[in-house]
């Protein structure tokens, strides 16, 4: 039986490039032709990606062998693209973010070169077939499937990368409705009953959480940044961004915690409407502010 060979470059390619190929013999007694290491600077991006590892197989893996999710990206391939965006510090977008590989990669190549790269995953709520393996796993939806590859992924780094593990935390926030009411009715449209529901103009299935984080997006603040909250006199004050944002969602909230959050001088210094009994004390707050931290812009919910 012959044997037949083909040139996997051409052969001008070969007597034209001989200092980009190295050839390497082989365990049966070949030879295999291996490009060098290009620089992403002075490469074409197609000549320096890799052999594309199976997604599904990485996937899997990170499960326990189960196949959730059909066709994910590979997490080298994607490591290589981000990797050849100049600098180590910027955002990655992924409005189909599916089973959150995007994500994935963005960690793992922090941990190998140090990075401070971030991530935004957009994805529907889609949901899980009822019959499919990710259903039977517990996931109802593909958002749920890539919040668990997140943990599993980070936690899988954490690991790989004792000494030099980096950011593995996220956030997860869903597109809503605003935390506001909708309070503007024509005069034909307004009853005795409607009066009483629009007492607070701030929808009832809203957590302080959720407030605080509708400011920080209504002033342009960062969203991504650390937030902490301790309670003061009774009241829960939480701050965001670095307490650029300091707030009380309290009802009824005495001087004394409005003059603990003024002498911490905020930036922002946000209240809801109920906190204060009356004009005159909503009046006494302003004044307490004008006293202790003029520089905080206040704002009443």
């Amino acid at each position: 039986m012959h044997k037949y060979h083909a040139w996997r470059w051409s052969r001008q390619k070969i007597a034209d490039e001989p200092y980009n190929l190295i050839v390497l013999p082989t365990a049966s007694g070949g030879y295999e032709i291996h490009t060098k290491i290009r620089d992403f600077g002075r490469t074409l991006l197609k000549d320096v990606i890799p052999d594309i590892p199976n997604g599904d197989a990485e996937l899997r893996k990170l499960f326990g062998g189960r196949k959730l999710f059909d066709y994910p990206k590979s997490v080298d391939l994607l490591r290589t693209l981000i990797g050849s965006v100049p600098g180590k510090d910027f955002v990655c977008l992924d409005l189909f973010s599916g089973s959150a590989t995007t994500a994935h990669a963005v960690m793992r190549l922090n941990a190998e070169d140090g990075g401070r790269r971030s991530f935004i995953m957009v994805q529907l709520p889609e949901p899980c077939g009822e019959k499919s393996e990710a259903a039977q796993a517990g996931f109802q939806t593909i958002c749920e499937i890539g919040k668990a590859r997140i943990r599993r992924a980070g936690d899988q780094i954490r690991t790989e990368f004792p000494g030099a593990c980096p950011d593995i935390g996220f956030r997860v926030f869903r597109v809503d409705e605003g935390c506001r009411k909708e309070v503007l009715y024509p005069p034909e449209e307004i009853s005795q009953p409607l009066i009483g529901q629009t007492v607070s103009n701030i929808r009832e299935d809203r957590t302080d959480l959720d407030l605080l984080y509708a400011c920080l997006l209504d002033q342009g603040l960062g969203i991504h940044l650390p937030h902490t909250s301790r309670v003061v006199g009774g009241c829960s004050v939480p701050r965001g961004d670095g307490g650029v944002l300091a707030a009380c969602f309290d009802a009824g909230v005495p001087d004394t915690v409005i003059r603990d959050i003024a002498a911490s001088r905020p930036q922002w210094a946000v209240f809801r409407d109920s906190a204060f009994a009356s004009d005159a004390a909503k009046i006494n707050v302003t004044e307490i502010f004008k006293s202790l931290s003029p520089g905080t812009r206040v704002q009443v919910l």
